[in-house]
């Protein structure tokens, strides 16, 4: 095991297996991926998945992870079965496909047929791949519903559900997504496994919907797991950290955050820049009344409130076990000053990620503090243009497609009186005003939706709306259930 990795194991812990340790099947799944030996994470967590134990691992993006779930489905996944019985859930279309060709190099020869499905293609491929037969699913949890309301996909025979990257799923807005896949699910039990980068209270809210009793297993670089707290630096100039404060909101997507100033006159600033964006954000300061200051932290703590922005005066005592992420606008004066600002994520166990904006005077005064207390900082670049646009972008096509997907036969038709304006302005797109017209509908349209991440147990999505057939009059609004499995 290398040194730089911790390892956090749970309390009935299994011994860590080598490759000649595995079944034949499995040595041999190794072999058809091309890999020497195993990763640190698959020697590690395959014992929990051979004997199909819930379990949740936490290990960096790169680290060997999809071998960990791919591997043990050799023994699992039955070829003369025509029907899905293993199916893994990702954020992206990338990663998909990427999983998808593992997954077909590791299962060669095995008769187990492999489909990846995402959208921003269209579905007649994947129908047919669908259709003959094939055991192992992978996609995007909005493609993936798409079919199970055709009927072009069924779980009926499912075994095994994975969660892949879940953090990155979650801050992409999936969750209503991916509640409605689990009413498919089959009444008896399934193997359940989660793989994330971090575990911040949304994650390990997911797991507790969706996961009996799992363990956890967390292996980490630099002594950062689970339990502990990431500290980044992110180097801008001076007037460009309003605009850096922004991006990283928006690559970001924290749960909810707590924004540091060092005066009140940049308290009322950055909060007015993040109002002026359209972000659900406040300012806590000195000049606040004590009763406004308790209204501003309920509404913290009811979730009703994303971004707060406070001096170090205004945040003493404060205390949200839901806070992911702690922006520093600026470094505090003192070195005891960003300990306490840090200490304001990573409560109760959960992970927590500390920014700062710095220029190059203060990251020196951030390397002192760092080597003072004996912080690993790691450095990460601002976040351009085409960062935000693709993050953002992401999470817009998943909020409209579950829009799309919910929609009456009488809403359709509605929506079908403006095909041709949206066919005009989408050839106006490469022309400043075409492209801006479309830009301000979906910005619109994505300040409308909520983007952060419901309580377990609080919020449930609402009942999907099976779409209506409607011709010559509009017949009647009213909904028709369809008969979706409840979850686990």
């Amino acid at each position: 095991m290398p040194e730089d990795i911790s390892v956090f194991e749970p309390e009935d812990a299994m011994p860590r297996v080598t490759l000649t340790d595995l079944p034949e099947a499995v040595r041999e799944g190794v072999a058809r991926a091309g890999w020497p030996s195993l990763m640190p994470v698959q020697s590690l967590a395959l014992p929990y998945l051979l004997k199909c134990r819930d379990i949740m691992v936490q290990s960096r993006t790169g680290s060997g992870k999809t071998g960990c779930y791919l591997l043990p489905m050799l023994m699992s996944l039955d070829p003369q079965v025509k029907s899905p019985q293993a199916l893994v859930l990702v954020p992206t279309r990338e990663l998909a496909v990427q999983v998808e060709r593992e997954a077909a190099a590791i299962f060669a020869r095995t008769g187990v047929g492999t489909v990846a499905v995402y959208g921003g293609v269209g579905y007649k491929k994947q129908m047919d791949e669908l259709d003959a037969g094939a055991q192992f699913i992978v996609g995007t949890p909005g493609r993936v519903l798409d079919h199970l309301l055709r009927r072009t996909l069924s779980l009926e025979a499912l075994r095994v559900l994975v969660f892949d990257e879940a953090d990155r799923m979650l801050s992409i807005g999936f969750y209503p997504d991916m509640k409605e896949v689990q009413r498919y699910l089959p009444k008896k039990h399934i193997h359940v496994c989660l793989f994330s980068a971090t575990y911040p209270p949304h994650v390990l809210r997911l797991a507790a919907e969706f996961m009996d009793s799992p363990s956890l297993l967390s292996l980490s670089h630099r002594q950062v797991h689970v339990a502990e707290v990431r500290h980044l630096c992110c180097q801008v100039k001076p007037m460009d950290k309003d605009r850096a404060l922004v991006r990283l909101l928006e690559t970001e997507n924290p749960a909810s955050a707590l924004v540091f100033c060092n005066t009140k006159a940049n308290v009322h600033y950055v909060a007015g820049v993040l109002q002026g964006f359209g972000y659900s954000a406040d300012e806590l300061s000195s000049d606040i009344s004590q009763s406004g200051r308790e209204a501003v932290l309920n509404k913290l703590r009811e979730g009703r409130l994303q971004y707060l922005v406070a001096t170090d005066v205004a945040a003493r005592g404060i205390d949200v076990p839901t806070l992911s992420h702690v922006f520093l606008y600026e470094p505090p004066e003192d070195h005891e000053g960003y300990i306490h600002r840090a200490g304001r994520t990573g409560r109760a166990g959960a992970a927590g990620t500390v920014i700062s904006l710095v220029d190059v005077m203060q990251r020196m005064e951030l390397d002192r503090i760092a080597r003072h207390y004996g912080i690993a900082l790691e450095v990460m670049p601002p976040p351009t243009d085409e960062d935000v646009a693709q993050a953002a972008g992401a999470r817009l096509t998943a909020f409209m497609e579950a829009r799309l997907r919910a929609l009456t036969g009488l809403e359709r038709l509605r929506a079908s009186r403006y095909a041709s304006v949206a066919r005009e302005l989408a050839g106006l797109v490469g022309e400043d005003d075409g492209a801006l017209l479309l830009s301000m509908l979906l910005d619109d349209f994505y300040r409308r939706c909520d983007t952060r991440f419901p309580d377990a147990g609080t919020v449930r999505p609402e009942p999907r709306r099976t779409p209506q057939k409607v011709d010559g009059e509009a017949r009647s609004g009213r909904r028709r259930r369809r008969s979706g499995r409840p979850g686990k």
